[in-house]
């Protein structure tokens, strides 16, 4: 008996037919996740931000799993550095809620001449004290307790710069500002991170204007600066 030759188009869709039709070709080889896998929840832990600029560029901050720890984000603090000028040499600043350091550790790798982190928490101060040994940070000192306390007892016109971001829950914003002010040199900035926007007729009671702010999602970035007479 002759055996009867198929054309290349039915030899196609001969091959078709007989493969099983509920398996895809692109699932050939390949394995299926089990429920297991597909349920299992992405990977948790502290995070990490980086210092943008100056002699610890690119170094790693370790970011603890907190209430209401926050880091201002690495976009906020370039802009802001990029507001202020990337050199601070010799400037006397106070992050009055460090947290974990990124912007007063920032202010020092740019040069400024002394930087006081201030803050409560004993867990983030501890962490914070490893990290200021591990970077050699001379100019840096280190305090745990309030940071409203901490600037009421600064002498007046003492500091170039002050660094506030309060947890965005608290009530810290506006007796934050007031110390804040007498503090200040005539020529000193104040940087406000809010979740809302200050302008300049909720500042003026304070005697300040607002120079600069910038939103980035939820966060509210604000350079500040005296009012002038």
């Amino acid at each position: 008996m002759s055996r009867r030759r198929l054309t290349p188009a039915q030899a196609q869709a001969a091959l078709h037919a007989a493969a099983p039709p509920s398996v895809p070709v692109a699932s050939i080889g390949k394995t299926a996740p089990t429920p297991q896998q597909r349920t299992k929840p992405a990977p948790t832990g502290a995070g990490e931000v980086r210092i943008i600029g100056g002699q610890w560029r690119r170094t790693r901050l370790p970011v603890a799993i907190k209430p209401g720890l926050r880091p201002t984000p690495d976009r906020v603090r370039e802009t802001l550095f990029n507001w202020l000028g990337q050199d601070l040499s010799g400037w006397r600043c106070l992050d009055a809620f460090a947290g974990t350091g990124a912007l007063g550790l920032e202010a020092a790798s740019r040069g400024a001449a002394s930087v006081q982190l201030i803050e409560q928490d004993a867990t983030l101060v501890a962490q914070l004290q490893i990290l200021c040994q591990r970077l050699q940070a001379s100019t840096v000192q280190l305090r745990r307790g309030d940071g409203v306390a901490q600037l009421r007892q600064c002498p007046p016109a003492s500091l170039d710069l002050v660094l506030l971001d309060p947890p965005f829950d608290s009530d810290f914003f506006q007796p934050a500002l007031q110390a804040a002010v007498p503090a200040l040199t005539a020529q000193g900035f104040i940087y406000l991170e809010a979740p809302t926007a200050w302008n300049d007729a909720a500042l003026a009671p304070l005697g300040l204007v607002l120079h600069r702010h910038l939103r980035a999602g939820a966060v509210h970035a604000h350079l500040l600066t005296q009012r002038q007479p």
